[in-house]
Formats: C-alpha cells, sequence, structure tokens
C-alpha cells in the first residue's frame, strides 16, 4: 500500500508536533526544528563531492545527519526533556576531527571570506545554516521557558566550528587560496 504524502492537515497553516499538538507553521518550535531539517539537506548537498572522500569524512558527515535527524525530532517533541541519541561523545567527535584537519591548517592570518572551492562555500553555507538555526533553538527555549538540552547546544556550537575548518580544510589541501577580509576595499 503506498502511503499518502498529503494529508491536507496543514492546508490551514498549521502542523502537528510529536505528541499530537497543532501549532502554527511559523511557531518557534517549528522555526527551529525546520532550520535543522534546512541544516540537514545542505549537508546532503555537501556529501554529494567527490573531495570529501577522504580523511573518513563520509562517514563523520553520516554521523552528523543522524545526529541531527535527532535534534529534529527532539525539538518536535515540547515534552521531552533530553534529546534522544545524543551524546557527550558526539561533541567530542566534532572536537577530534576539528582539531585533526585544524593540525594541517596554517595559522590564520585574518578573516577568512567565505567561498574558495565549491566543497569550502558548501561548507560555509553549512556553518551559517548551523549558527541560525542555534539561534533559534536558543529563541525557543527563552519563548517555551524551557531548558533546552545543554547537549544540542554544545553539538550545535561545535559542529559550526567544523563546518568552518572544514572550508579551510579543503582550501588548503586542494591548494585553494584562501581569501582574507580586507576593510580597504
Amino acid at each position: 500500500m503506498k502511503s499518502n504524502i498529503y494529508t491536507m492537515t496543514g492546508d490551514a497553516g498549521t502542523t502537528a508536533l510529536i505528541g499530537g499538538t497543532r501549532v502554527s507553521k511559523d511557531d518557534i518550535r517549528v522555526e527551529a526544528y525546520g532550520n535543522i531539517d534546512e541544516l540537514n539537506s545542505y549537508i546532503g548537498l555537501l556529501a554529494h563531492n567527490s573531495k570529501l572522500d577522504h580523511d573518513n569524512l563520509p562517514k563523520i558527515i553520516y554521523r552528523i545527519q543522524n545526529k541531527l535527524f535527532n535534534i529534529g525530532a527532539y525539538l518536535a517533541n515540547p515534552e521531552a526533556d533530553k534529546a534522544a541519541g545524543l551524546y557527550l561523545a558526539d561533541v567530542h567527535e566534532l572536537e577530534s576531527k576539528i582539531d585533526e584537519m585544524d593540525a594541517e591548517l596554517p595559522p590564520m592570518r585574518g578573516f577568512v571570506l567565505p567561498g574558495g572551492s565549491r566543497l569550502s562555500a558548501l561548507s560555509d553555507i553549512c556553518r551559517t545554516v548551523t549558527r541560525r538555526a542555534e539561534r533559534h533553538v536558543i529563541a525557543l527555549g527563552h519563548a517555551a521557558s524551557q531548558d533546552i538540552d545543554p547537549l544540542v547546544l554544545q553539538y550545535l556550537n561545535r559542529l559550526s566550528d567544523f563546518f568552518f575548518v572544514l572550508s579551510r580544510y579543503n582550501n588548503v589541501s586542494t591548494q585553494t587560496e584562501e581569501i582574507l577580509w580586507d576593510k580597504n576595499l
């Protein structure tokens, strides 16, 4: 039996959260998990770059996507007090990969402009969408008077760092020049 993709239950501008509560599609909770979903989609695009096939990055990217799905489910559930399937080891994995890539990079000489290679530009998009998602998750915590699982905030914060370093790492490893911000231009 084929599933029915369109249910028409959202035609009036509402959507159901986990647990069945209906909220407006512009609700801060929907905005928060929607940003996570958007980030996951951009990561899917990033993952289809053949230059990513080194240093075990495809496996890490796949785990990141799964962790983001867990975070999205957590945010869609107003009754959840902890993000299932997210552990401190996940934050440490990102930190380890950041340190590994960063060890191969030259010291930063200034602010690096987004871009360079295509993979670096996609990494920069993932970084900025991660930051936006992080801001919306924090706003959700304030608006809902809800304590957001600290691991979610740590993970998102580290994830944006991961994408920044991945962008630099790709430019350097492909000998693509990093363009630095010039305040006089």
